[in-house]
């Protein structure tokens, strides 16, 4: 009998290339990396573990990836709604985020990376200030993080100028390599919060580190007009493209107010886009032309944004979301089926992490999974499970949460397997007085 860490049985399984398990499947892992998939029987004939979760009537499944967000926003979770996204940003969010400090930010980090682990969530790409705390504290908990510290062409709490951000930007490289759980990406905020030297020389520091590039872009029809205005009529895409931005090794966050000629663009050179469809609503920015996008080979992952223009990190809510809200914008019912809103939240944004494997529940890919429970109402009953993944789970439905093969939530064992989730509950009452202080201040 062979040797593992950790068994995971459960009642059914969605692996890799859509191939379904049902009536008693389960997962074998060693060293963090899955060394088997199957039926339950010939998994618990085959190995013997150091720990088998016999987890009973769940669904198991990839752990998903939310490709775009700001974390330590759940600090600011319903502090300025129902506004247009500039007003929002710079008459609310902005003048508090000047008076962030690092312990804050990582309070925040934390309290995000709980509701992520409790929904179903394994890994995020995140874009913050302070964001040296995020990436401590992704290392600290065990999740999955790519994320770097957000490039303005003016003053942060962590830099003053660009030579102090391309320095940051070296260390933190150094310390969280590429490849690694957590890592680091380029992450200029957008094209008019910047300029072209500074987004030319985040370019081509993210060539020189080997980073990925992930940048706001093409938010808004108010983002267009007001790049129309700073860059000479250009528009946000064929500007970003003028700066040397669009390649196979950039993400574009949003990408909502396009035109045809943009989406060949982005298409032609390779660039990713991530869909945000639940914050382009709640900010009125507008409806991501996802068929389009997808008709022209563009790879289209999913993000929540942060908790503040969400309001959840829940990354089945906007799983769902994106995938009728592309029917009903196309008119196609067809458009946008379970099992590519599935690939969406999983493996297309895996690319974003260049580790071979993750987002599919295959021999030889990281053990990043979740086990959905199958005996709530909502749940009942299972014709198929990539269809009840998407259309009818919530991310309250998640009983378990593994990243690289430790346990972070197991709802049978008494929740988050840390133990530190009650102060961080408690130190968050004290954020909200800090919040509504700073932004009377402002």
């Amino acid at each position: 009998m062979k040797r593992c860490d950790t068994i995971v049985i459960g009642d059914s399984l969605i692996g890799g290339n859509g191939k379904i398990w049902s009536n008693g499947a389960g997962v074998a892992v060693c060293g963090g990396i899955i060394v088997d998939v199957g039926e339950a029987r010939e998994i618990i004939a085959q190995w013997q573990a150091e720990q088998t979760y016999h987890l009973g009537c769940v669904l198991l499944m990839p752990g998903l990836i939310n490709a775009h967000t700001h974390v330590p926003m759940t600090m600011m979770r319903g502090f300025a709604d129902d506004l247009p996204l500039l007003e929002w940003l710079n008459k609310h969010i902005f003048p508090v985020e000047a008076k962030l400090t690092r312990d804050l930010v990582a309070l925040g980090a934390r309290l995000g990376m709980y509701e992520m682990m409790r929904t179903g969530t394994t890994s995020f790409v995140d874009s913050y200030l302070l964001e040296e705390a995020v990436l401590e504290t992704a290392e600290t908990m065990g999740m999955r993080c790519t994320g770097g510290e957000v490039v303005f062409a003016f003053p942060s709490p962590a830099y003053a100028d660009w030579s102090e951000a391309e320095a940051l930007y070296r260390r933190h490289s150094e310390r969280f390599p590429v490849g690694g759980r957590v890592q680091v990406a380029m992450m200029p905020h957008s094209v008019y919060t910047t300029n072209d030297a500074l987004l030319k020389a985040c370019r081509n520091l993210a060539d020189d580190l080997g980073l990925m590039l992930h940048i706001h872009l093409a938010e808004s029809i108010a983002e267009s007009n007001q790049s129309r205005e700073l860059h000479g009529g250009m528009r946000p895409v064929p500007y970003a493209h003028a700066m040397g931005l669009l390649s196979p090794s950039s993400v574009l966050a949003h990408a909502v107010d396009l035109d045809g000629s943009d989406i060949e663009l982005i298409a032609q050179t390779g660039a990713q886009v991530v869909h945000n469809p639940v914050s382009n609503l709640k900010l009125a920015s507008g409806v991501a032309r996802v068929k389009e996008m997808a008709s022209a080979g563009i790879s289209i992952s999913l993000g929540t944004d942060g908790a503040c223009s969400n309001n959840t990190l829940d990354m089945f809510e906007t799983m769902k979301l994106a995938a009728i809200l592309a029917k009903g914008a196309s008119g196609v019912a067809t458009c946008v089926s379970a099992g590519e809103a599935l690939a969406m939240a999983t493996c297309e944004g895996a690319r974003i992490f260049r580790t071979p494997g993750l987002g599919e529940l295959n021999v030889g890919a990281p053990a990043d999974l979740i086990a959905l429970d199958l005996s709530e109402p909502n749940m009942i009953p299972m014709f198929n499970p990539v269809s009840h993944a998407v259309y009818a789970a919530s991310g309250k439905d998640c009983v378990m949460t593994m990243v690289d093969g430790k346990v972070l939530f197991n709802a049978q064992q008494g929740g988050f397997q840390d133990g530190q989730y009650d102060d961080t509950r408690l130190a968050m009452a004290d954020m909200v007085d800090w919040v509504r202080q700073k932004a009377r201040e402002a």
